[in-house]
């Protein structure tokens, strides 16, 4: 199982500088999830517990409401109410079946804390995500 989760990592930007032994202890804080198309699988305003990598399928995100983006293979998301300990800033839901990678999030925190290569790349994805989201 830890192969098949090591496989999944190699595809997500996220981690594409990292090495085998890296991934091998990244997929071992990792739990394969699945939510049938029309599903929330984080509600903006609820505590997050969760990050989520998409492996399969795609969803859409919403703030109050409105489309803010969409996300597909190669995507995360939960990472800023895990980064802020705070609520979820936005609601995701699956547009098609979804099959994600998910992280508990004191996995999340360990992994940021003891990779600086990772940490980077989250923030400048977070980065990425405020900025597009304040666009009109």
């Amino acid at each position: 199982m830890a192969d098949r989760r090591v496989e999944a990592l190699r595809d997500f930007e996220l981690f594409e500088t990292l090495g085998r032994r890296e991934l091998q202890r990244i997929a071992e804080g990792l739990s394969e999830r699945s939510f049938p198309a029309g599903t929330a699988v984080a509600r903006e305003g609820e505590v997050g517990v969760g990050f989520f990598l998409i492996d399969d399928g795609r969803a859409s995100v919403t703030i109050d409401g409105r489309e803010v983006g969409r996300l597909g293979p190669g995507d995360h998301f939960g990472e800023i109410s895990l980064i802020l300990d705070t609520s979820r800033t936005a609601t995701v839901t699956a547009e098609t079946d979804l099959r994600c990678w998910g992280m508990t999030s004191w996995e999340f925190r360990r992994l940021v804390e003891t990779n600086a290569a990772i940490s980077w790349k989250v923030l400048e994805s977070t980065a990425l995500k405020l900025r597009d989201a304040q666009r009109p």
